[in-house]
Order: structure tokens, then sequence, then C-alpha cells
């Protein structure tokens, strides 16, 4: 039995197995605004580019919630249905990628560092035109969010 497993683990570890594709670098983009500012003024700019704010999780809640203390950390799930209905047209699977999600998280100086996969990353790998066509207005869109963000707490 173990030298079965000698083998099979020598047999695994020569096999010419593919690396993972690297995705593009997420955009990231410090702000001066205090981390609780720039969280609200993200929240904003998500409605004010008519997205959905689907939801909301914070790290920091959790953490305190158990005697923790750390960094302010959210991740905003931002989506809208009539995207929703496009991309499982295209594409059922692709389904679990949506809320496509917004992280940011407080640096250590109190300011806030916003970054995000882009839509088109995220959608590239189901390999649907018609999801590439969305997930681009989807960029655009994620990208003015972060824009407004940062305009009104730089």
């Amino acid at each position: 039995m173990r030298r079965s497993l000698l083998v099979l683990g020598l047999i695994l570890a020569a096999a010419p197995w593919p690396l993972p594709a690297r995705a593009a670098p997420d955009p990231e983009f410090k702000t001066r605004a205090p981390f609780e500012r720039a969280a609200e003024a993200l929240a904003s700019a998500v409605q004010k580019n008519k997205m959905g704010l689907v939801c909301r999780a914070s790290a920091q809640r959790g953490a305190a919630a158990i005697g923790i203390k750390i960094r302010g950390n959210q991740v905003l799930g931002v989506f809208r249905p009539d995207y929703a209905v496009r991309m499982l047209k295209a594409s059922v699977a692709a389904g679990i990628e949506a809320p496509v999600r917004i992280y940011i998280f407080e640096n250590e100086d109190g300011t806030a560092t916003i970054t995000y996969k882009k839509p088109s990353e995220v959608f590239r790998p189901y390999g649907s035109t018609e999801l590439d066509k969305m997930a681009a207005e989807l960029d655009a869109i994620f990208q003015k969010i972060v824009e407004d963000a940062l305009a009104a707490a730089p």
C-alpha cells in the first residue's frame, strides 16, 4: 500500500499539469478619507450609478462580535436584475459570480483602499460573447462607482 502511494505521488509530481491562467491585476484605489467615510461614499456611489447593493459583509463587525478588534473591512455585492437576466440567459453556470464584489479595507493610517475584480475578468472563463459584452458594460459602471466614491470621499 505504501509503495502504491509512493508511485502515485511520483506520477502526480511528474505529470505536466498546466499552470492556472493568471487574471489581470485587480484595480486598486487608495483614498485619503477615513475608512468609514469612504465605505459610506462607496455604498452611495453604487446607488448613484443605478446598481443594487445586494449584500454587504463586514469582517470587522464579525470579529467584533467575538471580541476581536480588526481594521475596517467590507465586501459589497453589486448587481442589478436586468444584468442578472442577461447573465443567466448567456450562461446559467455564471450565476455563481453574481453579485460582483467590491472590497474596501482600512489601511494602517486609517484611510481606505478600494479594489475589485473587473467584471470582464470575472465572466471571461465562461467563454460567452454575450457575457463578455455585458461584462464590458459592467467594467465601465464599476469604474464609475469607484471614481464617484473617491470624489465623494477624497
